[in-house]
């Protein structure tokens, strides 16, 4: 028993823990000059309470041959991609999103400003959600970066008030819609860049491009 129990922690190492974890935007280039979060990128990890590493999905064609059904791959799909956050005191991360959705549609006159589908210049951008591992660099080690492409926020959640609401800190939900993800994989700490060794070598993995 012992021995399997050696094994397991081993293997099982510190595990991987679902609060190590933090995120980037590369936020769109147009957004404006009041609207810009460029110098606040770091207040958007700060103030991320939670998010997830995104989901990949195949589907199913079912084929009905001789009383039996042969199912074989269909077409790869991506769920769409949510973080909360907190409200900060002048609620900026909450008008970065909401001038990133104002930005694709205005709210009054329902029309898209000179705002291009294209990641180099318009509305779309790449989100980097990083898992981390307690180590002993500052800031953590990645074990796991995953990079959500041509990424544009759907919806930025309200936010419930009320008189009764003691003792707490306002929280709203960014959806996300994407095209597709990468995997970086890194061995470097996160506050010291973004580019790292995959398996002995410096290199993206690409698990599903349309190129």
């Amino acid at each position: 028993m012992a021995t399997r129990i050696n094994t397991f922690l081993d293997t099982i190492g510190q595990g991987v823990k679902p609060n190590m974890f933090s995120i980037n935007i590369e936020w769109p280039s147009d957004l404006g000059e009041n609207s810009s979060p460029t110098d606040d990128k770091n207040l958007i990890n700060v103030l991320c309470k939670s998010a997830a590493l995104p989901a990949s999905n195949l589907g199913v064609i079912e084929v009905p041959f001789r009383g039996r059904t042969v199912k074989i791959a269909g077409d790869r799909t991506f769920d769409t991609w949510t973080a909360t956050f907190f409200n900060d005191k002048e609620m900026k991360v909450r008008t970065y999103f909401e001038q990133w959705l104002e930005s694709m549609n205005t709210h009054e006159g329902n029309y898209s400003p000179s705002f291009l589908p294209s990641k180099d210049s318009g509305y779309m951008a790449t989100v980097k959600v990083k898992q981390l591992e307690k180590h002993g660099v500052e800031g953590g080690k990645i074990l796991r970066q995953y990079n959500l492409m041509h990424a544009f926020p759907t919806n930025v959640s309200q936010i419930d008030l009320a008189y009764d609401s003691n003792d707490q800190v306002e929280e709203f939900s960014v959806e996300f819609q994407y095209s597709y993800w990468l995997v970086d994989g890194t061995e470097k700490s996160d506050l010291e860049g973004e580019q790292g060794t995959v398996f002995g070598s410096t290199q993206t993995i690409k698990l599903w491009s349309n190129k």
